[in-house]
C-alpha cells in the first residue's frame, strides 16, 4: 500500500539508492502492490487518494491536471526514471500516458527541488520507476484484461464502458536484461444527462508500448527504453436536424520517449551516472463534418479545425558521486535541455535551450546529523535565468525513533513554450500567448517529524508530520487582454502557499491502517489590494482540509486481501471581483464544493498462475460539485459544475503471471 515505512529505498534526489529513514528528504512511496490492489489503469487513478494532491478535469480537451501541495501542475516536475517528461504547457498530459502495468513504485517529495531537477520543480516532484532487472535470472510473462462500467454504462469488451488488456514480458540472465509489453486502454466516454451523440465525458483509445534492453555486470548497469504512446481522444458532436450534419473533433496524440541511461561505480568511493533522453510529442486536431443525408464525411475549414503541433525535447544529465570519508561526501553535475515546437498555432518554430552545472554535499559532523547543501548555476537562452539556485537540507536523527528534517529552497520555472508562444482559439478556449513572460521564482522552507512510535513485536506505528511555506514572485497565470475577451498568460506580483499534514500508519499482523489529515492555505491576491483593503478586508490565505484513510486487511489462509480507500476533500474557497447592477466591483467569495471519495477493491488468488481483482470505485456516486463563480468568461470553460468523476462503476479484472528461474 502507499507507505510511509521507514526502511523503503528511495532514489530522488538521492546520491544512491538508500532507506528512506537516512534521506534528507520526506519522501512518500506508492508500491507496485498498492498499485496492482487498487485496480488502477492509470496513474491518475493512483494518486486520486493521497493527500495534498488534487485533480481538475478540461472535459472540452479530456485532459486532467495535477496539483500539489496547492500549486498547480506547471509547478510539479513529472520523471520517468529520473528523467523529465515533456508535456504541451503547463497542464501534466504525461501523467495519464505511462503504461501503468509497467511501474515498479511512484516517489512524491514535496517542496522545490531545482537544484537537482532544474525548472518546474517548485512544488515538488512525481518520479515514476519502472520495474527493472533485479539479479535474478528470470523469464516471466505477464497478461491481464480488466473490465469497468462509466457510471451505468458498460458493453462487453469495446463501446460503453472502459476496457483494459495487457501484455507483457521479462526475461534477465548471463548480466543481460530485457523486457516489453504492450497495453490498451479503452474508454468509452459518458453521456451524463446528455442524449445525443455528443459526451460529457470524451471516448479515449490508447495504446500504450515499451521496451527495455540493458546490460548489469560487476561494476556497470546500463540500459535503454522507449515508450510509445498512440492517442484517439473523439469528441462528437449532436446533429444538427435542419440540415442533417454533425461536426466530430478528434485529438490524435502520438508520443515517442527514448532514454538511456548508464551507472558506472568506478570504486569504493567514486561512482558516475549519466541519462540521455530524446521525446518527440505529436498532437493533431483533426475535425470533420459528417452528413448523415449521404454519409458522406469532409474536412471542417473552421478556425481551429484543423492542426498539428510537435514538440521535441533533448536532456542529458550527468553526476559524479565522491565519498570523501563517513563524513563528507559530494556530487557534481551537469545538464544541458533543448525544448523545441512547431505548428500552425505556434509563433515560428521557436525552442529553448539551458544549460546547467549543480553540485551537493553531505556533511555528516556529528552523529545523527546530515547537512547537505546544494547550489545551481542555469544559463537559458531565451530568458533570463536565475544566477544561482541554492538549498539546504538538514536531517536530525532526535533518537532511535524520532527524526527532524528542514529545508530551504530557492526554486524557479522557466516559461513553457505553449506560454510563449501558442495560440489557441475554439469554441471553449481563447487564450493567445505572451513572450514577454519571465521565469518563476520561490523560497520555501518545509520541516518534518517522523517518529516510529511503536516497534513491538508484530505491531508497528510510524507518525509524520509536516509544515510548508512558498512565497513565489512573477508567477505566470491567466489574465484577460485590454478591451478583449482573449485571455494571454501574465507574471503576477506574489502568490504563497503555506500549510500541514499529518499522517500514521498502523501495521499488526494481517492489518494495514493509513490515516491522514492535511490543512492548505492558498494566497489571497485581494488582501494586500488597496482597492479592497480598507471597505471590504479579506483574509490573506483561503483554506482547505483534507482528509484520508486506507485499510488493507489479507485473509492469508483463502489468498484474499481486502482493500477500503477514502478521501475527503474539503471546500476550496478563493475571492473574484464582481460588478454589481450599478457598476461598482466588489469581492465575492467563490466556492468549489466538498465531496468523499471511497473506493472498495477485493484481490483473490486463485492459484499460482491466476489472481482475480474486482471491486467498487467512488462509493459515493460523484460526478459534478459546485462552484459558486459569478465569473463565467473564463479561459477554460467553467459554469456552475466542475466535472471530478463520472459516478459509481464497478470493474472486474483477471490477472496471469507465469514465471521461470
Amino acid at each position: 500500500m502507499d507507505s510511509v515505512q521507514l526502511n523503503d529505498v528511495v532514489v530522488t534526489g538521492q546520491y544512491a539508492p538508500q532507506s528512506l529513514k537516512h534521506s534528507v528528504y520526506q519522501v512518500r512511496t506508492i508500491t507496485a502492490d498498492y498499485i496492482k490492489m487498487r485496480g488502477a489503469t492509470n496513474i491518475l487513478g493512483v494518486l486520486d487518494n493521497q493527500l495534498g494532491i488534487r485533480f481538475s478535469n478540461d472535459n472540452t480537451l479530456g485532459e486532467t491536471d495535477v496539483e500539489l501541495m496547492g500549486m498547480s501542475g506547471a509547478e510539479v516536475k513529472i520523471l520517468l526514471d529520473g528523467v523529465p517528461l515533456v508535456d504541451r504547457g503547463s497542464t501534466r498530459q504525461s501523467l495519464a500516458q505511462i503504461d501503468v502495468h509497467s511501474i515498479e513504485r511512484i516517489e512524491i517529495v514535496e517542496g522545490p527541488m531545482s537544484v537537482v531537477y532544474g525548472t518546474d520543480a517548485l512544488a515538488g516532484v512525481i518520479n515514476i520507476i519502472t520495474k527493472k532487472y533485479n539479479g535474478d535470472k528470470q523469464l516471466s510473462v505477464n497478461a491481464s484484461v480488466q473490465e469497468e462500467t462509466v457510471g451505468n454504462e458498460y458493453a462487453a469488451f469495446d463501446g460503453k464502458g472502459q476496457h483494459n488488456a495487457s501484455l507483457g514480458l521479462r526475461w534477465s540472465g548471463h548480466g543481460y536484461f530485457g523486457s516489453g509489453g504492450i497495453t490498451r486502454n479503452n474508454f468509452g466516454g459518458w453521456s451524463d444527462t446528455l442524449t445525443g451523440r455528443a459526451k460529457a465525458w470524451h471516448p479515449k483509445d490508447q495504446l500504450m508500448t515499451y521496451g527495455t534492453v540493458g546490460i548489469d555486470r560487476k561494476n556497470i548497469k546500463a540500459w535503454y527504453r522507449l515508450d510509445y504512446l498512440d492517442e484517439d481522444l473523439a469528441a462528437k458532436g449532436d446533429i444538427n436536424y435542419d440540415n442533417g450534419k454533425a461536426t466530430d473533433a478528434h485529438y490524435l496524440t502520438k508520443r515517442y520517449t527514448h532514454q538511456a541511461q548508464a551507472m558506472w561505480q568506478v570504486n569504493d568511493d567514486l561512482s558516475v551516472n549519466g541519462a540521455l533522453s530524446y521525446q518527440d510529442y505529436n498532437r493533431q486536431t483533426r475535425t470533420t463534418i459528417k452528413d448523415f443525408t449521404n454519409g458522406t464525411e469532409t474536412l471542417s475549414n473552421a478556425e481551429g479545425a484543423q492542426d498539428v503541433t510537435k514538440y521535441n525535447a533533448v536532456f542529458f544529465r550527468g553526476t559524479a558521486q565522491y565519498t570523501v570519508n563517513a563524513h563528507l561526501s559530494f556530487q557534481p553535475g551537469v545538464e544541458y535541455s533543448r525544448d523545441a515546437s512547431s505548428g500552425q498555432r505556434i509563433e515560428g518554430t521557436p525552442n529553448i535551450s539551458n544549460y546547467s552545472i549543480f553540485a551537493s554535499a553531505e556533511l555528516k559532523p556529528a552523529k545523527g546529523i546530515n547537512i547537505r547543501p546544494g547550489v545551481r548555476f542555469s544559463k537559458n537562452s531565451i530568458y533570463d535565468a536565475p544566477p544561482v539556485i541554492p538549498s539546504l537540507n538538514v536531517k536530525f536523527a532526535l533518537s532511535k525513533t524520532l527524526d527532524l528534517r528542514l529545508s530551504y529552497a530557492r526554486g524557479f520555472r522557466a516559461p513553457a513554450l505553449r506560454e510563449l508562444y501558442f495560440n489557441f482559439f475554439d469554441a471553449s478556449h481563447s487564450i493567445k500567448g505572451n513572450t514577454n513572460l519571465k521565469a518563476e521564482y520561490s523560497n520555501s522552507f518545509t520541516g518534518s517529524l517522523s517518529w516510529q512510535a511503536i516497534q513491538s513485536g508484530p505491531v508497528l506505528v510510524n507518525v509524520t508530520a509536516t509544515g510548508f511555506y512558498n512565497d513565489f514572485d512573477n508567477m505566470i497565470d491567466y489574465a484577460y487582454v485590454a478591451n478583449s475577451d482573449t485571455m494571454t498568460y501574465v507574471n503576477i506580483s506574489k502568490f504563497k502557499t503555506t500549510g500541514g499534514t499529518l499522517m500514521g500508519k498502523l501495521s499488526w499482523k494481517n492489518l494495514e491502517v493509513g490515516v491522514g489529515m492535511s490543512y492548505i492555505g492558498r494566497y489571497n491576491k485581494f488582501s494586500d489590494d488597496d482597492t479592497y483593503k480598507a471597505a471590504d478586508p479579506t483574509p490573506t490565505f483561503v483554506w482547505t482540509p483534507e482528509v484520508n484513510g486506507n485499510i488493507t486487511y489479507s485473509l492469508r489462509r483463502i489468498g484474499t486481501t481486502l482493500n477500503l480507500s477514502y478521501k475527503y476533500n474539503g471546500v476550496r474557497p478563493t475571492y473574484e471581483a464582481a460588478t454589481a447592477a450599478g457598476g461598482t466591483t466588489y469581492l465575492h467569495q467563490v466556492k468549489s464544493g466538498a465531496y468523499n471519495m471511497a473506493d472498495f477493491t477485493v484481490m483473490k488468488r486463485v492459484n499460482k498462475l491466476v489472481n482475480v481483482n474486482g471491486g467498487v470505485r467512488n462509493l459515493f456516486n460523484v460526478t459534478n460539485i459546485n462552484n459558486s463563480t459569478l465569473n463565467s468568461g473564463v479561459a477554460h470553460s467553467a459554469g456552475t459544475q466542475l466535472p471530478m468523476w463520472y459516478g459509481r462503476s464497478y470493474f472486474l479484472g483477471v490477472n496471469f503471471t507465469w514465471s521461470r528461474k
